[in-house]
């Protein structure tokens, strides 16, 4: 059977007090309607419709062409919601009905609604709270059997009295949504059309109603403003955590370690505190991670230490690096075995052979630098005309010293030295040394200026 996911995503969220649609809310570095999309994704083969209304043009924008897009002109209820997705519903599917403000509803209880739903019955996510204030009250009968979902606002006082809610989100058949939607009224105190009467009609019709139930409360969970985000945030962060913990790494504080995106560590890993680990991060074995680091889309195998304030985006470290403290790897940078980045130096698209190093206060940029070479303190090249960018090319076991400038496109051949505060504009032969410095004059006699009297 075919499966179609509706998405309703169509609401101003004015609690948020902001001029960005609610669904596109960040949790851990990503919008909550993309967390919703990507739970359904993973159940292969589904067509994610997203009902859209403010902010319509952001929210196609976010989450590009992968949906189809409805949009609810008015905004009269969930059931008016679904009923604009009728049309474009596959004959004889499943239709899932989720939110996007509900982030962190995960695969596995998707995937058990599914499980519960034939053509002869529907699901509707079902948990019990010690405080049911505020939601649809599932009411059953004498043997247990789902009669209706009562909305709050127009419940008794018995019915008040019941902890067992609707979370709003459902499995239906598709032909028994085309059915019933059209049927639904408005006769209630938000004179809305309400998703939760297709259980009234689904017993008139004999229609079986399961319910089951998510695995944890914070998966139905949703956002209605900016103190609620962020409860959500810390608890996703949490699942990360331990996600990482599980697969081999020590974290000094796994309350401060923030995870925004698809994180690999091997065994034996420390992280320390104030971590941000970032889009695709594959972290090898006995990795160390200091406090303070941020680290976006890098590959760290075995054995390197990432010293504190580091900084790193689109890297690639060899194994036993030592990085930092407050290096930054720009993207491109490439790091080989045993090599050394220091305090205050930046690499960009720049490879560095095995066992080199650039310890101290220096930039390299669009370079090519071999093995066992070593950079001294205040070194930069530079790789930038104002126009165009330009490439240094070090051998190996080349020496460059303290204070030097390489002007590229300039090469420095194996066994290269340059010279402690040289400027650099022409090839080095190998083993050749380079001294590219004015010529000193002492000035015997010399007053050191004074200040004018007033």
């Amino acid at each position: 059977m075919k499966i179609d996911v509706v998405i309703l995503a169509a609401g101003q969220g004015s609690r948020m007090r902001s001029n960005k649609p609610k669904v596109l809310h960040a949790i851990s570095g990503k919008p909550m309607l993309q967390h919703v999309v990507d739970a359904t994704k993973s159940l292969g083969g589904v067509a994610v419709h997203i009902v859209v209304g403010h902010g319509a043009d952001q929210v196609k924008a976010s989450l590009g062409d992968n949906c189809h897009y409805i949009e609810q002109q008015e905004q009269l209820g969930t059931a008016h919601a679904v009923l604009q997705v009728l049309p474009s519903l596959s004959a004889g599917s499943k239709t899932l009905i989720l939110y996007g403000d509900v982030p962190l509803i995960k695969t596995e209880t998707l995937q058990a609604m599914l499980e519960a739903v034939d053509d002869s019955s529907m699901a509707v996510l079902t948990a019990t709270l010690d405080d049911a204030t505020g939601y649809g009250r599932i009411v059953r009968s004498e043997d247990g059997d789902v009669l209706s979902i009562v909305e709050h606002k127009d419940a008794s006082p018995e019915q008040l009295a019941i902890n067992e809610i609707n979370t709003g989100i459902m499995c239906i058949p598709q032909k028994c949504l085309e059915q019933w939607l059209p049927n639904i009224g408005n006769d209630n105190a938000q004179q809305e059309y309400y998703l939760p009467d297709v259980i009234a009609m689904a017993v008139s019709d004999s229609v079986a109603i399961n319910a089951p139930n998510p695995a944890s409360l914070f998966e139905i969970q949703g956002v209605n403003n900016r103190q609620q985000l962020a409860e959500l945030e810390r608890e996703f962060q949490r699942e990360q955590a331990n996600r990482l913990m599980v697969e081999g790494a020590t974290l000094a504080d796994p309350a401060r370690v923030d995870v925004r995106g698809d994180v690999k560590v091997g065994q034996d890993v420390f992280i320390d505190i104030n971590a941000v680990l970032q889009g695709e991060v594959e972290i090898g074995a006995n990795v160390s991670i200091g406090p303070n680091c941020v680290i976006t889309n890098a590959t760290i195998a075995d054995g390197t230490t990432i010293l504190a304030n580091s900084v790193i985006e689109d890297a690639v470290i060899g194994k036993n690096c030592n990085i930092g403290p407050f290096a930054r790897l720009r993207p491109g940078a490439n790091l080989g075995s045993g090599s050394k980045v220091g305090n205050f130096v930046e690499i960009k698209n720049a490879q560095l052979g095995d066992g080199s190093k650039v310890n101290h206060l220096s930039y390299v940029g669009d370079a090519e630098i071999g093995t066992d070479t070593n950079i001294g303190a205040g070194t930069i090249t530079c790789n930038y005309d104002g126009a165009n960018k330009f490439k240094t090319i070090m051998g190996d076991n080349v020496f460059v010293g303290s204070n030097s400038t390489l002007v590229a496109p300039v090469e420095i051949a194996d066994g290269g030295f340059v010279a402690a505060g040289s400027t650099v504009t022409q090839a080095v032969p190998a083993d050749n040394l380079a001294v590219g410095r004015g010529r000193q004059r002492n000035i015997a006699g010399w007053k050191k200026p004074v200040k004018k009297k007033s």
